[in-house]
């Protein structure tokens, strides 16, 4: 039973994701929608109760045919899709641990690639574009006086949205250095300052309410933390009313974490380097900001006007050769 399926899985949710790798909770509910929907697939094509089902009714091909029914049935992105193929790679690196004797198998499974897709230039606010969203909470009132410090901090320390959701009292660090401490991704742990401003107004905040310090720093009228769904929505609506006095919202989808690539755009422009970019955004790897150089425009501007003018004239190429030609017009 203990190198069974089930078994497997089992050891590979307690033992490898929450006690040795000690996996976020979004991570492993991640993971679980995976085999959740693997399960259903499997029992619809073999016609297999879940618990039923054997290691080898997970070949490469009915992994194959998974994948194909995300995208085709579901309409799952190519992104989700790798996703879902990240999870499944990872429960069977853990296979190949725990039963050696399936490597054939299991090697097949970690041979399929992820599929290749388009990369899309981000969304992000400008300066103007901030200033009007931030002036949209009526802060004459307790909703609106918590909506416009919750906007105002993610802006300037671009949180993920599960670390503004999970953010307690006592990591603020409201003194002369002020800031912020968060365990984001990968369980790492980083601090952002805060401006003179954003620390008087979260103190007189923290006075206001007199809360506890294991206290949400957003809560709702119970006192409970917000939810995400309750931050999107808070922010869909300020976002709403704002289009009315800044048209060119309407043009951008705006979700908290386009917030946090304004953060990092203004980061970017202000000439603060990639590296502490990273840093700043708890990013795994500099590779990871180099999404805001490519959409940056006014800074590729900026390069195009300090080049030179080509003054060649160029023609058209004209193949001379026969395979040549039939080449070209491929």
């Amino acid at each position: 039973m203990k190198n069974s399926l089930p078994g497997l899985i089992e050891s590979f949710f307690i033992e490898r994701l929450i006690s040795q790798r000690r996996a976020s909770p979004h991570t492993i509910a991640s993971y679980r929608d995976t085999f959740r929907l693997l399960f259903t697939f499997i029992q619809d094509q073999l016609k297999k109760s879940p618990s039923s089902v054997q290691i080898e009714d997970l070949s490469a091909q009915h992994v194959v045919e998974f994948l194909k029914y995300l995208e085709q049935n579901r309409g799952c992105s190519a992104r989700s899709r790798n996703q879902r193929l990240s999870a499944l790679r990872s429960f069977f690196h853990y296979l190949a641990f725990k039963i050696p004797e399936k490597s054939g198998l299991i090697q097949q499974v970690l041979a399929i690639p992820k599929k290749r897709h388009d990369k899309v230039v981000i969304d992000f606010l400008n300066q103007a574009e901030i200033e009007v969203l931030l002036a949209t909470p009526d802060q004459q009132t307790w909703i609106g006086r918590r909506d416009y410090l919750l906007l105002s901090l993610a802006v300037q320390t671009g949180l993920r949205l599960s670390e503004i959701t999970g953010l307690c009292w006592n990591s603020m660090c409201l003194d002369r250095e002020a800031n912020v401490r968060v365990v984001g991704k990968g369980r790492k742990e980083r601090a952002i300052p805060l401006s003179r401003e954003l620390k008087l107004q979260l103190k007189a905040w923290h006075h206001f309410e007199k809360p506890s310090p294991m206290a949400p720093v957003f809560s709702s009228r119970h006192g409970s933390k917000l939810s995400s769904d309750a931050v999107q929505r808070l922010l869909s609506n300020y976002v709403g009313a704002a289009i009315k006095k800044c048209p060119s919202l309407k043009k951008k989808k705006v979700t908290p974490h386009v917030l946090r690539h304004s953060t990092a755009m203004r980061l970017l422009q202000a000439g603060v380097g990639q590296s502490v970019i990273a840093l700043w955004l708890g990013h795994e790897s500099v590779e990871t900001t180099q999404i805001y150089l490519n959409a940056d425009l006014k800074m590729k501007e900026k390069v195009l006007k300090k080049v030179a003018p080509l003054k060649n004239q160029y023609k058209r190429y004209q193949p001379s050769d026969r395979i040549l030609s039939f080449l070209e017009g491929l």
